[in-house]
């Protein structure tokens, strides 16, 4: 696994943790590691064989939680974390995330409100005429969604 794989993944946690109105510092934490690690010039993966955690740390953003994370992902390609939060919120979710209108907080409506964790899903809801009961969602918003699934 890349540096760049890596911090997809850290990405998508943050964005994971953002649709489930996790705590906004927690997030902002591994965007902030993902954004490090995604430039950084050696690959984690020789820092993590040759330093450790310890030498993980040494990445702006990286503390302890996160370098372990980072070596559970070169080592098994996941972490627990991961696999709690995707057990409850798929990861489907994040797809609805690529539709222009909808952002975080609409998701999280979506998933939360009307249990829309897919675009199959998604599809299904704006057909049966689900976006007029989402607050926020104006028509010029709906429509912008439904151009979109059409593509």
């Amino acid at each position: 696994m890349d540096n760049e794989q890596l911090a997809r993944r850290l990405y998508r946690l943050s964005a994971l943790m953002e649709i489930r109105g996790d705590d906004p510092f927690r997030l902002r934490s591994y965007r902030n590691a993902a954004e490090a690690i995604e430039t950084w010039p050696t690959p984690l993966s020789e820092i993590a064989k040759d330093e450790g955690i310890a030498g993980l740390q040494s990445i702006p953003g990286v503390g302890k939680a996160i370098a372990g994370k980072i070596v559970d992902l070169l080592e098994r390609g996941t972490f627990d974390a991961w696999e709690r939060i995707t057990a409850e919120t798929p990861e489907s979710v994040l797809d609805l995330l690529e539709i222009p209108g909808i952002g975080p907080k609409t998701a999280a409506l979506l998933h939360q409100k009307f249990k829309v964790s897919s675009l199959e899903e998604l599809e299904k809801f704006v057909e049966g005429g689900g976006l007029e009961m989402v607050d926020g969602i104006g028509p010029k918003t709906a429509e912008r969604i439904k151009e979109s699934l059409e593509e």
